[in-house]
């Protein structure tokens, strides 16, 4: 795909909502770089419908009244597709974003058309609201409990999406946290979603035009984030987790990556595998993942690893994992309750009985088997250091 290519199937897409003392500027200065401009008038009440006349070459999708940004992106992402565009860069029009960064896009576009693309702020420089900072970095982490996968800065609004890759994918956000929402869905998607530097400017605190409304907003995000985790920790992480079992050479891969990189210590490895598997047999059923991966992020464990250990209750080995609990809840009560399924009268004292000796009896199987697991992994790793330095 070379450069004039394109220019033809690439669009810019300006959301804007009462921002009439920034758009002209905005306009002019991406003009100098693109032809193919949409701007979306998400029901504004200022006069940015007269400032809109001024540019006759950009076309213009209008509605009232004010439905939030995730609408205007959902609009403008099918106006795009039904004018023929299969990529679409996102700017924001209040005047932060520099459009001599849209060649940047561009090249990286030419370069690897599949990706999405994250314009990557420098969120340490003068002028940079504190809350956005801080709201910046929540929100990278949850990204990463998400996805797994790092990115420096997951809010910026200067973006460029493949469009042909997302138009048969439904959303349902329709704020601020569609950004969210279409980043995160992309990347399970499997499309790659990568940063690109950019620059940014922030007007003085009392000249700032913000329509974010933080406690709404907030929120809104909050439920969504909460969603995400939910099902990335109770579908996608299994369904990849099965779809890399069950390809071949990527368990070898794996281990080679994860069990024998030398940047990580015998002891981290050690930890996480030992906690993994404690995670795996600890009686939280259903959330086991939705706990152990966020632990593991937050204590700076393999998550890798921590997940591959986790998986050692999968169907084959639960019986005996429930098996070896009552036996282990057998040092906590005096009467063995493993017994007691096979009378006939079974009473209410007899199922609490049963079910306190299996609780009791999976946290210490699971505390046991998870150091053990730890210290074979950390002798073993180890053992097979040593040996492959020797040889060498």
């Amino acid at each position: 795909m070379n450069t004039e290519q394109s220019y033809h199937s690439v669009c810019l897409l300006v959301p804007t909502y009462n921002n009439a003392g920034t758009l002209a500027n905005v306009l002019n200065g991406a003009l100098a770089y693109m032809n193919n401009i949409i701007v979306v008038n998400d029901g504004s009440t200022d006069n940015t419908e007269e400032i809109l006349k001024k540019f006759p070459i950009v076309k213009v999708l209008s509605y009232s009244p004010n439905q939030g940004k995730g609408i205007a992106l959902r609009k403008g992402f099918k106006f795009a597709a039904e004018q023929g565009f299969d990529f679409v860069i996102t700017m924001d029009s209040d005047g932060q974003h520099f459009p001599d960064d849209i060649p940047v896009f561009l090249e990286k576009m030419n370069e690897d058309p599949n990706s999405l693309y994250i314009g990557a702020r420098n969120l340490h420089q003068e002028n940079m609201p504190g809350k956005s900072t801080f709201a910046n970095k929540f929100s990278n982490f949850w990204y990463y409990v998400e996805t797994g996968q790092k990115l420096p800065d997951t809010q910026s609004g200067f973006r460029l999406y493949p469009l042909h890759l997302l138009k048969n994918m439904r959303f349902f956000s329709t704020k601020y946290e569609f950004e969210i929402e279409v980043m995160v869905r992309a990347a399970w998607k499997g499309i790659s979603v990568l940063p690109v530097p950019i620059k940014v400017y922030y007007f003085p605190e009392e000249t700032r035009v913000s329509h974010f409304r933080p406690f709404k907003d907030f929120s809104r995000i909050t439920v969504l984030n909460t969603v995400l985790v939910f099902t990335a920790l109770l579908y996608i992480y299994p369904r990849n987790f099965l779809r890399f079992i069950f390809t071949k050479g990527n368990l070898r891969r794996a281990i080679k990556k994860h069990l024998f990189n030398k940047m990580e210590s015998a002891r981290l490895k050690a930890f996480s595998i030992g906690f993994g598997v404690f995670m795996g047999i600890v009686p939280i059923w259903g959330f086991q993942m939705i706990v152990a991966i966020p632990a593991a992020l937050l204590m700076r464990l393999n998550p890798a690893l921590v997940t591959v250990a986790a998986n050692i209750s999968i169907p084959p080995i639960l019986p005996m994992i429930i098996f070896l609990s009552f036996f282990m809840g057998r040092l906590w009560v005096q009467e063995d309750a493993t017994w007691l399924i096979f009378q006939k009268g079974i009473t209410l004292e007899d199922v609490q009985l049963n079910l306190f000796q299996y609780i009791a009896g999976s946290v210490t199987l699971a505390i046991t088997a998870g150091c053990l697991a730890g210290l074979i992994s950390y002798f073993t790793v180890l053992y097979l250091r040593k040996s492959k330095q020797e040889s060498v």
